[in-house]
């Protein structure tokens, strides 16, 4: 719903998974315009996750889990960056020049921080400690993305990659089961790390001991409606098996490979 720095998914809590996408969508608050972009460029991948949104919506649909969908747009400020990484508010992205955020007083960024990034934040915390509560175990943590098949000019081969840091538990079985398709291309890691200090999964998951994976999907294969129902059925599956795993409900503190993994005290309020 625009307007909101977050949406919640309807689901069952007590059935001890959530799901999230923090770049869902392309929206921007009215009073930041196009933030100095031509409009045609909130269509690309700069902007949002194309096509996840539904994904996940039907992942939710059949498995019956909650989930969080982030509301705004990542070039307003991106969720899935702590607050002192430097591209937490782009400035350049992907060939396109981001004026309306260049120069950025303090004030300003703040602002974003407090109304939109917090917020968001804040969402999956509560909804975490609610599958808690209510399913008796720890949760297991879902974040969907997808990717552009083609970045500056290189191109990406695979159709799936799974992101992850240190905690293997989601990870290792998911590989397994997606690898039984002879026909995906499964990345591992790719297009980018998924260790990344102070991102969404670090400090919701990683922090807490929460079972975790970052799921990618290459944007053309579900930039459709087909695409959207095959993915969302794929993964469904998968996931349902996966969480089904004691050992995915249980705290387990893996660390990090960039150090520490620390929950800002404001997410614990």
């Amino acid at each position: 719903m625009a307007g909101k720095a977050y949406e919640l998914v309807d689901g069952d809590p007590s059935r001890g998974m959530l799901l999230i996408a923090d770049h869902a969508r392309n929206w921007l608050p009215p009073e930041y315009g196009t933030l100095g972009l031509d409009p045609a460029e909130f269509e690309r991948h700069i902007a949002y996750d194309i096509g996840i949104e539904p994904v996940l919506r039907e992942i939710a649909r059949r498995l019956g889990v909650p989930g969080v969908v982030c509301g705004f747009s990542r070039l307003l400020i991106d969720p899935n960056r702590g607050e002192d990484d430097p591209t937490l508010i782009r400035q350049l992205y992907d060939r396109a020049i981001i004026t309306g955020n260049y120069p950025l007083g303090a004030e300003e960024r703040e602002r974003r921080i407090r109304d939109w990034y917090r917020p968001y934040h804040e969402a999956i915390a509560r909804m975490l400690r609610q599958v808690e509560e209510r399913s008796g175990m720890a949760p297991f943590l879902v974040s969907l993305h997808s990717f552009t098949p083609q970045m500056q000019g290189v191109v990406r081969p695979w159709h799936v990659s799974l992101l992850w840091d240190s905690d293997h538990r989601a990870v290792a079985p998911l590989f397994d089961i997606l690898r039984r398709d002879p026909a995906l291309s499964v990345g591992d890691n790719e297009p980018y790390d998924g260790a990344l200090a102070g991102d969404t999964l670090s400090v919701h998951a990683t922090a807490n001991g929460f079972a975790h994976v970052l799921i990618e999907i290459r944007q053309d294969l579900i930039a459709g409606p087909a695409g959207q129902t095959e993915w969302a059925e794929r993964l469904a599956g998968a996931l349902a098996e996966i969480n089904g795993r004691g050992e995915m409900h249980e705290r387990r503190y893996f660390g990090s490979r960039c150090g520490g993994a620390r929950r800002p005290e404001w997410t614990l309020a």
